[in-house]
């Protein structure tokens, strides 16, 4: 049997402003928006590439807005990626390397495979992190 993980759950306090984010900058593909009612409001996206779509609402989990922190992009080329987020006007930090249990400035040459991540947080306060992972098979 497979066990795949298909949707992760991102709280936010403005689904409009989360979603031009999420779609505007990111990139990320509408998938579902349908108003269930005048409370309820599912958005669903998926980023380019990805079978993990994220879904985005009020209330709809017990987090707060900003709580999040941890959810990963995987891109073979982490050079390349924080160039695309700067060029869509996204905040994201230098390039790091988590190396002997704890993150520290990449060194201009070295391979960031497997190693190398930039973080970047929503308008809320999620924060994401985009790793560096060679192609898979």
């Amino acid at each position: 049997m497979d066990w795949k993980v298909e949707v992760a759950t991102v709280p936010v306090s403005d689904v409009d402003r989360a979603k031009d984010f999420y779609a505007g900058k990111l990139g990320f593909n509408v998938d579902i928006d349908h108003a269930v009612s005048d409370e309820v409001r599912l958005v669903q996206l998926t980023p380019p590439g990805s079978k993990c779509s994220i879904h985005i609402g009020k209330d709809t989990v017990n987090m707060k807005p900003g709580d999040l922190d941890g959810l990963f992009l995987v891109v073979t080329d982490v050079r390349k990626a924080r160039a695309e987020l700067v060029e869509r006007g996204v905040e994201v930090g230098d390039f790091q390397v988590f190396d002997e249990g704890e993150h520290r400035p990449a060194n201009e040459d070295e391979s960031l495979d497997y190693v190398g991540f930039v973080f970047f947080r929503d308008p809320d306060g999620n924060r994401w992190c985009v790793q560096q992972i060679p192609a898979r098979d």
